[in-house]
């Protein structure tokens, strides 16, 4: 991440899992705050007012957020990130109409307001996460009365224009040489107000309900993912569009796989005659046992790799490898004939012993390389 270009999250205020709504809010408060316009003697108002409209364009776009997520900015170079002009961004004209007095937009005007974006979570086990599945996810969200077809209005009425401010959904008035809009008092900010609600929905035009929606999770997600379902959150209100669910992934931890990427790490542990002989091992993958052949002399923290044994890759594009890193098992308790078998392989191959050769220590580097130390 660019060093001289400051966090979104940290320019607008807000935390890392603000939902759509709090980011546009938060931007709303630093444009009013710092628009040149509003700031004449202030010479870095300008700049943060641009800080504060790049931040916005590229974390209210849900494809763009991601990639800043995973990447930072160079996620979202060339698509409204470092370097954004905000007087290109054509879009900002609803967020800035509080400064303005610029019209709403058609989904906030006729009653129109499109639905909140909801926020679910799910954990999976590990397999779950590597070969996909199918959850059931139960959710609380708003839905379009059936009572009065999400009118408002007790038996289907629909709702009346708003005598206060006609149907605009916004009041003018000034302050000094600013000419500013708020949403109108009366209606706020629909534009129509219901005389007789419906009792159903007490004029919302919306019901809460309880459903339980099967949710596919692709092969290969990972912890901490994030999935979108489009039209999945509340209902919008008088026809506008409904929000989305995003669904935060968590993935439990496996006894005895670890993940890296889409490679999975096994640490397997074999007799230490094993290791001197050599042999034909078997150990379990994701995808059933496999066995490969360990050679004689093996110290501990080799690591062998068996292409093909990972996790699928969300591009569709294969799979990663499974490694395989070897220690060796000294028992603490042997009986009699265990212990005279090593005794006269200590007196076969002596008791010599030293820093490690070259070869040992390739294998510790990569022991230490597995279990990050």
């Amino acid at each position: 991440m660019s060093t001289s270009v400051r966090d979104y999250y940290e320019v607008l205020g807000v935390g890392r899992t603000a939902s759509t709504e709090e980011i546009k809010a938060a931007y709303r408060r630093a444009a009013l705050k710092h628009h040149p316009d509003k700031n004449p003697e202030d010479e870095g108002a300008e700049e943060k007012f641009k800080a504060a409209a790049e931040a916005y364009s590229v974390l209210s776009d849900a494809e763009k957020r991601e990639r800043y997520d995973r990447f930072g900015h160079d996620g979202v170079r060339g698509a409204g990130g470092p370097g954004f002009d905000p007087t290109q961004f054509v879009d900002f004209a609803d967020i800035l109409g509080d400064l303005f007095g610029f019209a709403a937009g058609g989904d906030a005007r006729g009653g129109r307001r499109n639905g909140e974006d909801l926020k679910a979570e799910v954990t999976l086990s590990f397999e779950s996460a590597a070969f996909g599945s199918e959850v059931s996810l139960p959710i609380q969200r708003h839905e379009r009365c059936d009572a009065c077809e999400g009118r408002g209005g007790r038996g289907g009425a629909a709702p009346a224009t708003c005598p206060t401010c006609r149907g605009q959904g916004r009041v003018q008035y000034r302050q000094g040489f600013f000419a500013l809009a708020r949403p109108c008092p009366d209606c706020e900010g629909s534009g129509e107000r219901v005389k007789d609600p419906c009792p159903e929905c007490r004029g919302d035009g919306r019901t809460r309900r309880a459903r339980t929606l099967t949710v596919a999770i692709p092969p290969g997600v990972d912890d901490g993912a994030r999935l979108r379902l489009t039209g999945e959150g509340n209902s919008g209100r008088r026809g506008g569009r409904p929000g989305d669910l995003y669904v935060f992934v968590s993935v439990a931890s496996h006894e005895q796989f670890r993940r890296d990427g889409f490679d999975v790490v096994l640490t397997w542990a074999v007799p230490f005659h094993f290791a001197a002989l050599g042999g034909t091992l078997r150990v379990p993958t994701l995808h059933g046992d496999a066995s490969f052949d360990v050679p004689p002399g093996t110290a501990a923290g080799r690591v062998f790799t068996l292409k093909g044994k990972g996790i699928s890759r969300l591009d569709g594009r294969g799979k990663g490898d499974q490694h395989v890193l070897l220690t060796v098992r000294v028992p603490k308790k042997m009986n009699a004939a265990q212990r005279d078998a090593v005794e006269k392989l200590a007196d076969a191959f002596g008791s010599e012993s030293g820093t490690p050769t070259k070869d040992e220590k390739g294998f510790f580097e990569r022991l230490k390389d597995f279990v990050g130390t």
